[in-house]
């Protein structure tokens, strides 16, 4: 994990009528909350329901001048999104490296509420990083039903980091009685070593059974001695559950992605482990029980069998999040995508092991480190990413481009497009009912400072660059969320918004 890896930053795209789909499948139903967790859904297939959206009008996007949304701080974790009944207007909900929580009004832009956590580490407090201050990094994750937010924040208390995990009521951003809760006391009094110092928390946070899961994983640098951890909590009343852990030192668990779930199981991808003569869970994805129990079952993890090289190369598979996939005729599948620019299809009831892949497909002669998105095109599941060498058909420039997943006659990948793109954030698509009019949309985060989008079966680019469309300060792997009637997108302190037009901007078809 020694390179750059901040998560997620907050492109989000809000339009009326959105709903998440997953796991990844041919014919899925939206559903509401799509705002919740990280890239729509559980199965972070970053893909949302847009009725009012299509191919011929996506030009016609445009910043709203008029609207608000000054934060304190910049924005690595996702914005979500939440409506309570009574509202006209939900709440777009934003959290900051300086520990600042708002609950923007997704209309205007002005704050309806907002909560400071404490004072956030500066950079001189960690032994290693590239995030000053560090506060929250990783994207929350929403209970709609409890009207709740949970989210993992580095605290500085007298001059010592803490990670602390909150709960906080989303109707006025109260914190909840019994948090925070300090997660290394904690997990010491359950037996498990943690050093806040050591660690990072850059992986999107997930609820599951009434739990609540939070991936570790060191900061840039890879210094200390960690280990890749998810650490479980109990809502009611708040506490530590217990921990799973890499066996062997550092392995963290850090793509912006963070935990997945096809509704059963929990996956995560590890990165570069240290030292490992024998595999001790890192460069691997790995399926996590509820009970955080720890398996050696090759039913239960994937890791490459050239695993100890790409430990030596630092290109470990722990940069991009496992997503699983569903195609009708074939069993169940997760793709994993690494470092190394290769892509691996896993049985997802059987991983496989070490080396043990359905199929292998080079993807890119340059780094994977995104979240990817997921959506069907005519029988097969296209999933796009950003790399910037991505291996095009026929040549050509990357930047952007999606493999082509099919189920028959076997599993197996394919490139499917190409796309230039200067930037490195990370994709979503929209939909105009699940399936049609696919549009992938990103971010130039650290490149062109712009909204882009793509049609997502020919990777056609359907934005001009304009003045616009632009966005100040966007961190890396800038990812999207849809809700209501914008897009909304965070910079450097500030959330952009953006809506549809009623007519194309001059020089646009």
């Amino acid at each position: 994990m020694r390179a750059s890896a901040a998560v997620a930053l907050a492109l989000g795209l809000v339009f009326a009528g959105f709903g998440w789909l997953g796991p990844v499948s041919q014919a899925a139903v939206p559903q509401p909350d799509a705002g919740r967790t990280y890239h729509a859904a559980e199965d972070r297939s970053g893909r949302y329901s847009v009725p009012g959206l299509t191919w011929a009008n996506a030009a016609s996007i445009t910043r709203d001048a008029s609207f608000d949304g000054a934060v304190d701080g910049r924005v690595y974790a996702q914005p979500l999104y939440w409506r309570p009944e009574n509202r006209a207007h939900g709440l777009v909900i934003v959290a900051t490296e300086t520990n600042h929580v708002y609950g923007l009004d997704a209309a205007t832009g002005h704050p309806l509420w907002q909560r400071i956590l404490g004072p956030p580490a500066p950079r001189s407090a960690l032994p290693c990083g590239n995030i000053n201050p560090l506060g929250i990094t990783g994207t929350p994750v929403i209970d709609v039903q409890a009207g709740a937010l949970y989210l993992d924040a580095m605290v500085d208390q007298q001059g010592s980091p803490h990670h602390l995990v909150f709960g906080i009521r989303l109707s006025d951003g109260a914190m909840l009685p019994g948090w925070p809760v300090d997660v290394e006391a904690a997990l010491r009094d359950k037996g498990i070593r943690f050093s806040a110092a050591e660690q990072n928390q850059r992986g999107a946070l997930a609820l599951s059974g009434g739990r609540l899961y939070v991936p570790y994983g060191g900061h840039w640098g890879d210094c200390g001695d960690y280990h890749g951890m998810v650490a479980g909590f109990q809502l009611d009343p708040p506490g530590a559950l217990g921990a799973w852990m890499t066996r062997a030192p550092k392995g963290g668990v850090w793509a912006p992605g963070g935990i997945a779930s096809d509704g059963r199981s929990l996956f995560v991808a590890t990165g570069n482990t240290e030292g490992a003569r024998e595999w001790g869970d890192g460069e691997a994805i790995i399926r996590i029980p509820p009970d955080l129990h720890h398996s050696t079952s090759p039913r239960d993890y994937f890791t490459p069998s050239n695993w100890r090289e790409l430990d030596r190369s630092d290109t470990d598979l722990g940069g991009t999040n496992p997503l699983p996939i569903d195609l009708p005729g074939t069993r169940p599948l997760i793709l994993a995508m690494g470092k190394d620019g290769e892509a691996y299809l896993l049985d997802r009831e059987n991983l496989g092991g070490i080396g043990h892949a359905i199929a292998v497909e080079r993807a890119a002669d340059d780094r994977i480190i995104t979240s990817p998105a997921a959506y069907p095109v005519s029988g097969r599941i296209f999933v796009a990413f950003q790399s910037r060498a991505a291996l095009c058909p026929g040549g050509g420039t990357g930047g952007l481009a999606a493999v082509a997943i099919s189920g028959t006659p076997e599993p197996g990948i394919t490139t499917a497009w190409c796309a230039a793109l200067n930037g490195r954030g990370a994709p979503v698509v929209t939909t105009t009912n699940g399936k049609t009019e696919p549009i992938v949309w990103v971010a130039g985060a650290m490149g062109d400072e712009r909204l882009h989008a793509f049609r997502g079966d020919s990777g056609q680019e359907l934005l001009p660059a304009r003045a616009d469309l632009s966005i100040a300060g966007a961190a890396p792997f800038a990812t999207i969320l849809a809700a209501e009637d914008a897009l909304y997108v965070a910079g450097d302190a500030r959330l952009y918004a953006f809506r549809l037009r009623a007519s194309p901007p001059p020089g646009t078809h």
